[in-house]
């Protein structure tokens, strides 16, 4: 057996075995980014193979945490993309208005910055005390980051400069308390955030949602299992709900297309149909 035939045969026993002992199913992720992941953890673990992960994730529950950690994206950044923030602010969130409640759900939202992001843009422009935010991610470990909403203090120098051009209207300074080092978040913006664990792979979808924010998470899974998550989506949405995807990510070539139209192609956002 060829070298390359033997770790895919390797990689796919793992993956079977995790689905098998935990219900998480990796087997549509993006080959590339999962070899890569899985390499890394065997470097890192100082395994000489990848079958070796296969005992220790399939007893060792702290092993298979490191895993996860692993696989989830948690690279992330308030404001990100100041300019999405601000077609948000200024065409987005002006058909929300028109709701007397509005819930949003943040799938895939690493350690909080962009959900702590949305937070405060939702509440300089009066729909925050309306708005319940749902942020998940299968990462028990940013999950816990993002309750805590602390985050370096030397940070908020770039967050202050994103937020400013995100349209920011107050003193980014206001909804946050620095102090030995770090920044926590206001504990008013977390009284409307609800963090939770989901697994776009295999739970359910979110009923009644009026915006669905996903950046950056849909690149790293195949064809697939991005159509099964975009189904999960439109299913989630209110007719006219909204989708923001990240600036590489589309549902031109999905099969749920015909059921939304583009509202701005260049910041990603998408708008469910009314009828389909």
């Amino acid at each position: 057996m060829k070298p390359e035939d033997m770790q895919e045969f390797e990689i796919h026993q793992l993956l079977e075995a995790i689905y098998f002992r935990y219900g998480y199913d990796f087997r549509d992720y993006s080959k590339a980014s999962l070899e890569r992941r899985i390499l890394h953890r065997v470097q890192q673990s100082d395994l000489n193979s990848i079958s070796e992960m296969v005992p220790r994730v399939m007893h060792e529950t702290a092993f298979f945490e490191l895993f996860l950690r692993d696989m989830s994206v948690t690279v992330t950044e308030m404001f990100r993309d100041p300019k999405v923030f601000k077609k948000l602010r200024q065409e987005v969130f002006i058909q929300l208005k028109t709701y007397s409640r509005v819930n949003i759900w943040h799938a895939g939202c690493a350690t909080g910055e962009e959900v702590y992001s949305m937070a405060i843009m939702l509440k300089e422009e009066g729909l925050l005390e309306r708005t319940r935010i749902y942020a998940t991610d299968y990462n028990n470990h940013s999950l816990d980051i993002a309750k805590k909403g602390i985050y370096p203090a030397e940070k908020m120098q770039s967050y202050t400069e994103s937020y400013l051009a995100a349209g920011g209207k107050a003193s980014f300074a206001d909804y946050y308390q620095a102090k030995f080092g770090s920044a926590k978040m206001a504990e008013s913006l977390k009284e409307h955030i609800t963090f939770a664990n989901h697994n776009l792979m295999k739970d359910q979808a979110f009923a009644e949602m009026h915006l669905i924010v996903c950046r950056n998470v849909l690149i790293y899974f195949n064809p697939k299992l991005q159509d099964k998550v975009l189904a999960l989506f439109k299913e989630s949405l209110i007719a006219r709900g909204f989708l923001l995807l990240g600036d590489k990510e589309t549902i031109d070539f999905s099969e749920v297309k015909t059921s939304f139209e583009t509202f701005s192609k260049k910041e990603r956002i998408f708008r469910r149909k009314m009828y389909v």
